[in-house]
């Protein structure tokens, strides 16, 4: 079958879940599917979009790949796979959820669909970051899109009120409805603006940022499934700092004299220690290595006049 035919051509005859990810695991292969949205790995990825589809639990036992399914299943199934693999429909605006630490979050194509080494310092790490015993009562997630890191530092912080900010209307409105389904609104705040712009003055405790720092020449050459994603949200420039520079410079009046800022910055380290050498950030370690959450504290930024 070449890559001009129909790759779903014959796949109502596939009569088990089992069968389906065989014949999905190569469609992936062969029709060179982009990964790293929700998962890095076909397999996983394919299992995840059979078992939604099919309403089947995700912690079922493998044995259900072995069950039969109803003609009207495998159409069901013909449908998605045909939007993931012609259309490079990403899998979680298929599913229209996304999934963070064991919580449960709506997607769609209004916000980029979250994934952030955040996870893996939430909470832990960041306990150890701030001052032994100090309660917490002011924080911000800095381009929330989804609004799932406010959630998840609501939820970590039960004594704390959360901003989420975003520069984008449709991603609070996303942000909004997890937010309620959350039951956190009482909590968490959403602001449209950029960064702190339109945001009242608040000393936080602790400022996070997953902002767009992808530099504007790789967001024209990413694969077709990142390029459904909103440019606003990926976008940082032509050196990927732009977002960033704002939000470090309007971070100097919003922190706590024991306040932290956590940016996530992707492949900038080395752009980040040249430009903001003054401000020392200390980069955390992930578990791939990567290394690329920097820790800027207060009072480097008390002191910092926006140079070097």
């Amino acid at each position: 079958m070449g890559k001009g035919s129909d790759p779903l051509a014959n796949a109502d005859e596939l009569t088990t879940p089992g069968e389906w990810l065989v014949f999905a695991e190569a469609l992936y292969e062969k029709y060179e599917l982009a990964l790293g949205q929700i998962t890095t790995s076909a397999h996983d990825e394919a299992l995840y979009l059979i078992l939604r589809t099919l309403e089947i639990p995700l912690e079922s036992d493998p044995s259900v790949l072995e069950q039969k399914i109803t003609l009207q299943q495998r159409h069901a199934l013909i449908e998605v796979f045909r939007r993931r693999v012609i259309d490079h429909t990403p899998a979680a605006y298929l599913t229209r959820e996304a999934w963070l630490n064991e919580e449960r979050f709506y997607v769609d194509e209004r916000v980029l669909i979250p994934r952030s080494y955040f996870l893996e310092l939430i909470p832990e790490e960041l306990d150890r970051l701030l001052p032994p015993k100090k309660v917490i009562t002011n924080v911000v997630d800095v381009c929330t899109g989804s609004g799932c890191l406010a959630i998840l530092l609501a939820k970590h912080f039960p004594e704390a009120q959360v901003d989420g900010v975003d520069l984008s209307a449709e991603a609070l409105e996303v942000a909004q409805i997890n937010v309620q389904a959350h039951d956190l609104g009482h909590r968490v705040t959403l602001h449209q603006s950029d960064v702190f712009a339109a945001v009242p003055l608040v000393k936080y405790d602790v400022i996070l940022s997953n902002p767009p720092y992808e530099p504007s020449s790789h967001c024209d050459a990413l694969p077709e499934e990142f390029k459904r994603e909103p440019r606003l949200a990926l976008d940082g420039g032509g050196d990927g700092l732009d977002i960033i520079r704002k939000l470090l410079m309007q971070a100097r009046e919003r922190l706590k004299s024991h306040g932290i800022v956590l940016i996530e910055v992707g492949g900038l380290a080395e752009a980040m220690n040249e430009e903001f050498a003054a401000l020392k950030p200390r980069w955390l370690p992930t578990g791939d290595g990567s290394d690329c959450v920097c820790l800027i504290r207060a009072d480097r930024l008390r002191k910092w006049n926006g140079e070097s």
